[in-house]
């Protein structure tokens, strides 16, 4: 199963054909119908759409497409429909303005404060009859369908590039682990040695206050408690099952933003108690590239779904 990214775009246009035989006959274009998806990262799936008042009635079955097709993303719909070139200033035909006339007429008769028809009411009314078209309701849906088909593609084809790239730092991670590990016994040997000199020279410098093996043991305590307080063998173990598991969730694909998203603050906080345990330039250096690397990876781990 792929890995999708929430980052994403899509959009596609299609002709509406006329329902009278009259406006095909005088060459005038019923229409076009447009449609965009956006996409960006969100915690959730968050729905918003933009419609032409036309269109706005077809907003719960957009939204039910939607949510049956994508799971996390802030996604705006915009659908909209543009007249055909000749359908805005059309002439009304006769009969259409002496039908109007006559609906006014009764609607007046009834409702005597009743405002007159405008210019602007008789071009809109007036061209309805000559230029009516079928209910875009069905092509909407089936452009919103392969909108959404092409939304889905765009954004796995992004998130194969964020799996390659997690997989790639991992790949670091693990290298700068296996730097790190050989490092702290070499650390506690050098410390056993130095507290061992340190011991001796002061034992050279006393009055026999204190016999050679109390400061033998008194020396081994301390590189004891030097190596209990720089050991990072659990954070080195839960680091690499860390990773194991974000192994397995890329290569697994599907919905795994959100468990990335912890297993990454949980590789974090490895690399920062790594830092604070170490004793050495190179310890630090190590724990420094990690966090580098951890940040990075949370940044695009937030843009999986």
């Amino acid at each position: 199963m792929a890995v999708y990214s929430m980052t994403g775009y899509a959009s596609g246009q299609r002709e509406l054909g006329a329902a009278a035989a009259g406006a095909e006959s005088r060459g005038t274009g019923a229409g076009r119908l447009g449609l965009e998806i956006r996409s960006v990262n969100s915690r959730f799936l968050d729905l918003a759409f933009k419609l032409s008042e036309d269109l706005r009635q077809h907003e719960p079955a957009l939204r039910e497409l939607l949510q049956g097709q994508l799971r996390r993303g802030k996604v705006e719909l915009r659908a909209y429909l543009e007249s055909g070139a000749d359908q805005a200033l059309r002439e009304p035909g006769p009969r259409a303005l002496q039908r109007l006339a006559s609906l006014q007429d009764t609607v007046r008769t009834w409702l005597p404060d009743a405002r007159p028809l405008s210019v602007a009411d008789v071009l809109r009314l007036g061209t309805g009859e000559a230029a009516g078209t079928a209910d875009p309701g069905p092509l909407l849906l089936e452009l919103a369908t392969q909108a959404v088909a092409d939304l889905r593609e765009a954004r796995a084809r992004e998130g194969a590039r964020l799996a390659d790239m997690l997989l790639g730092h991992l790949r670091q991670l693990r290298e700068l682990a296996a730097q790190a590990a050989p490092l702290v016994p070499q650390l506690v040997e050098q410390q056993r040695a130095r507290f061992l000199e340190r011991w001796n020279e002061a034992m050279g410098l006393a009055d026999g206050g204190a016999t050679p093996e109390a400061a033998q043991d008194r020396a081994l305590a301390e590189a004891t408690a030097f190596a209990i307080r720089i050991d990072v063998a659990e954070e080195l173990t839960r680091l690499a099952a860390h990773l194991d598991e974000i192994e397995r969730l890329v290569k697994k694909g599907g919905d795994v933003g959100k468990r990335l998203d912890f297993l990454i603050q949980e590789l974090h906080r490895e690399a920062n108690t790594l830092g604070s345990k170490s004793a050495a330039l190179e310890l630090t250096r190590i724990s420094v590239d990690m966090k580098v690397l951890v940040e990075q990876m949370r940044e695009q781990v937030q843009n999986i779904e």
